[in-house]
């Protein structure tokens, strides 16, 4: 699949985030920051690999170094960069290493993309806080440059919503813990 560059509003940001599979991530998202709440769009796929044009079959064979990606648009007078980082903390378990669930290989690391050196900083402050706040294991979200984002095939695109009793990942669910 060719890398499509996400067309941006003015005034938007960019996150990208991987947490496991991407179809509960994306759905979160969405069921949380959708609607007017912030996030104006989100697109599944993979970054952080070194093959071009991967497909879902090559990254899931842990071959190409990708993972399992969402990029989210957003709004920042909506929702900020932190609250989406907290919110990706509460989602899944950050103290699997390449895996979320059952699902398992480097495609399902747990891994903040930054794009900006802004956002950069605010990955690494926010990772800090919940790793001292949050969890008793280590923490093993990776946090690197974002790199060429390939889009996933279209089936994947809103996957949850499209099949609404599709495979959702049991460690994707939001955790109740205290506030930072």
């Amino acid at each position: 699949m060719a890398a499509t560059p996400a067309v941006v509003p003015e005034g938007a940001e960019v996150a990208t985030v991987a947490a496991g599979c991407f179809w509960g991530v994306e759905h979160l998202y969405v069921k949380h920051f959708g609607h007017g709440k912030g996030v104006l769009e989100t697109r599944v796929g993979y970054i952080g690999g070194a093959t071009d044009n991967p497909s879902y079959r090559a990254v899931c064979s842990g071959t190409t170094g990708h993972a399992e990606a969402t990029q989210i648009i957003f709004d920042p007078k909506k929702v900020s960069y932190r609250d989406l980082l907290l919110f990706f903390y509460r989602m899944h378990d950050a103290t699997q290493v390449d895996r979320q669930g059952p699902d398992t290989g480097t495609q399902y690391r747990s891994a903040i993309f930054f794009h900006t050196p802004e956002q950069e900083t605010e990955a690494r402050a926010v990772t800090a806080a919940v790793a001292e706040r949050w969890w008793k294991s280590p923490v093993a979200t990776q946090i690197i440059p974002a790199g060429r984002w390939y889009d996933a095939e279209e089936y994947h695109q809103l996957y949850l919503d499209k099949n609404p009793h599709g495979y959702e990942c049991p460690s994707h669910f939001i955790r109740d813990f205290p506030d930072l």
